[in-house]
């Protein structure tokens, strides 16, 4: 059954490293837009995603149907993201350059709510198949290796198969004529993941929580009131700031990985697919040892020191291509690049995992303060806020390469060095939010210690509501192992 979960996190990698490692290039330097308004274009959708995400939380964590509370959502959005992310990447032609920005920005908005309606209720799902401590560490440590395969699915097909080098064009991606079967390919691995995972996870309908039957149905008044309860949750709101400062970095580093990748070190394509050796490794040890990393130093310090090696390592090759101890032409370059990318893999993954298992534990909290299960809208503003400084991140990546005034169908090797200088830099400096960020992943406190209190606690005001309830009453059905 963890596998199936996981399934569904792979189709949401694919489309974020597609989208994030390409978007930006496939608009700017083969259809030639200005990489500000790009930028800006892409914030919008961002900005927009992050108030739709706790609405759609809110709206399942409160939804009755024969299918619980989740899988109508995760069924809902299968076709439509599919068919978007075909269309972001095949505007017609003959549309003028506002013309573009504008489809730019609509399909991007759009295919943004559609993996939303998947994957909020698909997080909450996670949360809610197991009230282990460590169980839920063991479940999120699947879906964050599930994560991997869908990164590096995307990964090997765009830089092996779809934009591998050829004589003509050494990047591939800028062959105008390679995107529509990226996309087609893309698309279908979306619909089939998302649909076999919602497919075989509903065997699980019968074992999770329902709505009470006197709790509120869903509307603007339950909305409001359930945002004001999860940000109130003094751990939560730290994983909030967090969060916040991280997806500032990420948002940048994001934008102009593949630039510095293809510019400022000169990888060809081919060599970029190697990079899969890297975070391979990094994701299975961290699959492997993220629950005995919980077991022996908690969530709270474990997802610390992975944030802080995960703000450090990726930055170190740029700083030393800075100061020019590496460079383009250093012997053995794509190695020592792919063994830095250790330090960037590992960490992600536990700190995700970190992340994810401890909202499972945050939702019993607020489950014993208010007598409700929260999962959808816990995880939901989460997204909201990593939503909107990714979207400052993404704008600001823009600003940095119009600031740098990177050229338009810009031919590697011949880049001017102040401008590939000014690229290092900004993903150096990327750095300082992401450790902002950990200061405050420092702060959490959520233990075995809390963890077992809490339930303890929730344990026995069931026992104390099932024994005022009518004999008559029937039981509700126990969580199933997973």
């Amino acid at each position: 059954m963890k596998w199936a979960f996981g399934l569904g996190s792979t189709a949401e990698a694919v489309v974020i490293t597609t989208t994030s490692a390409f978007l930006m290039l496939f608009y700017n330097q083969v259809r030639g837009l200005d990489p500000a308004a790009i930028g800006v274009a892409l914030a919008i959708g961002l900005t927009v995603n992050a108030v739709f995400d706790p609405l759609v939380g809110s709206w399942s964590d409160r939804t009755r149907s024969r299918w619980g509370r989740r899988h109508p959502f995760m069924f809902a959005s299968i076709v439509p993201a599919a068919l978007l992310f075909y269309g972001l990447f095949n505007p017609p032609d003959g549309l003028s350059n506002t013309q573009q920005l504008v489809w730019l920005t609509v399909f991007n908005v759009m295919l943004l709510q559609a993996m939303t309606v998947f994957h909020t209720p698909h997080l909450a799902l996670g949360g809610e198949l197991s009230q282990d401590y460590l169980e839920r560490s063991s479940i999120m440590g699947v879906n964050t290796f599930f994560l991997w395969i869908g990164d590096t699915t995307g990964w090997l097909l765009c830089f092996l198969v779809f934009f591998r080098a050829s004589q003509q064009f050494p990047n591939g991606a800028l062959d105008p004529s390679r995107w529509q079967p990226f996309s087609i390919t893309i698309a279908l691995i979306v619909l089939a993941c998302l649909f076999f995972s919602s497919q075989v996870t509903k065997r699980r309908i019968p074992y999770l929580v329902q709505p009470a039957a006197a709790a509120p149905t869903f509307g603007p008044r339950e909305w409001g009131r359930d945002v004001w309860r999860v940000v109130r949750n003094r751990n939560y709101l730290v994983l909030l700031l967090g969060m916040f400062f991280l997806s500032l970095m990420t948002g940048v580093r994001g934008g102009l990985w593949i630039y510095n990748a293809t510019y400022f070190w000169q990888l060809r394509n081919d060599q970029l697919a190697f990079f899969a050796v890297g975070s391979f490794a990094g994701y299975v040890f961290a699959a492997f040892c993220v629950k005995r990393l919980h077991e022996r130093f908690d969530k709270r310090w474990t997802g610390m020191l992975a944030l802080i090696v995960y703000c450090v390592g990726p930055a170190i090759p740029l700083a030393l291509g800075y100061f020019g101890v590496l460079s383009a032409q250093t012997p053995g370059l794509l190695w020592i690049l792919i063994a830095f990318s250790l330090l960037q893999h590992a960490p992600y993954s536990i700190m995700t995992t970190t992340v994810y298992s401890a909202l499972a534990d945050i939702a019993d909290e607020n489950e014993l303060r208010y007598g409700i299960r929260q999962e959808g809208a816990l995880y939901a503003t989460r997204t909201l806020f990593a939503r909107v400084d990714q979207a400052l991140g993404t704008a600001l990546a823009g600003m940095v390469l119009a600031w740098v005034a990177f050229p338009a169908k810009a031919t590697p090797g011949q880049v001017d060095p102040p401008v590939l200088m000014g690229l290092a830099a900004a993903f150096v400096l990327s750095t300082v939010p992401g450790l902002v960020g950990a200061i405050f992943y420092g702060m959490l406190k959520v233990t075995r210690a809390t963890h077992d209190a809490t339930r303890a606690a929730i344990a026995a005001n069931q026992q104390q509501a099932a024994g005022e309830a009518a004999p008559n009453s029937a039981p509700k059905p126990e969580l199933a192992p997973v």
